[in-house]
């Protein structure tokens, strides 16, 4: 289930504000310059369906999406629990950083969490299934997949180079709490 918690930025223990209703959570996002949509696909998808049959299957918004934003490429990831650098990967994305471009994700099945640093505040969005989330370059944000990640998603890019991180070296994510905390709470 989708749904956006915020906290201020010195308080992590305590809430703000809590939102489940998609609509809400998207147009509080739209007022801090992050889009959240929901898309269905235009076709039905097989348990296991690999990237080519993925990417076909929301064909019309990656198309949308790359015309209207300049888009270069579209690719899918997943990570499962069995995954043997899942540790590993969990920590880099959980470090506080910025993009110098647009960080997109849609969600194909699974869930997780992006945090973003808006001021002195932290806005965190469960994202799952049919969920499409993009972060705007420059913001400072961290995505938690949880110890026992999985989840598809689909990724844009405008830098040919993919996923390229500018850490900010501000333990800010070390405060807040985890997927673990949130997912089951």
């Amino acid at each position: 289930m989708s749904f956006l918690k915020l906290y201020d930025s010195a308080a992590p223990d305590a809430v703000t504000l809590s939102l489940t209703h998609g609509e809400k959570i998207q147009a509080f996002l739209a007022d801090q310059g992050v889009r959240f949509e929901r898309w269905q696909a235009s076709q039905p998808l097989e348990q296991g369906a690999d990237q080519e049959a993925i990417l076909a299957a929301y064909d019309r918004e990656v198309t949308r999406l790359k015309q209207d934003n300049g888009f270069q490429t579209a690719d899918v990831i997943s990570l499962t629990p069995d995954h043997p650098d899942k540790a590993a990967l969990r920590e880099k994305f959980l470090s506080e950083h910025i993009h110098t471009e647009d960080e997109v994700r849609f969600f194909v099945r699974g869930q997780g969490l992006f945090y973003m640093h808006l001021g002195d505040k932290v806005a965190v969005v469960g994202c799952s299934q049919n969920d499409l989330i993009s972060v705007p370059a420059g913001t400072k944000h961290w995505f938690d997949m949880g110890d026992t990640p999985n989840f598809t998603c689909i990724r844009l890019f405008t830098n040919p180079e993919g996923w390229v991180a500018q850490y900010s070296g501000d333990r800010i994510a070390d405060n807040f709490p985890r997927f673990e905390h949130l997912v089951s709470a």
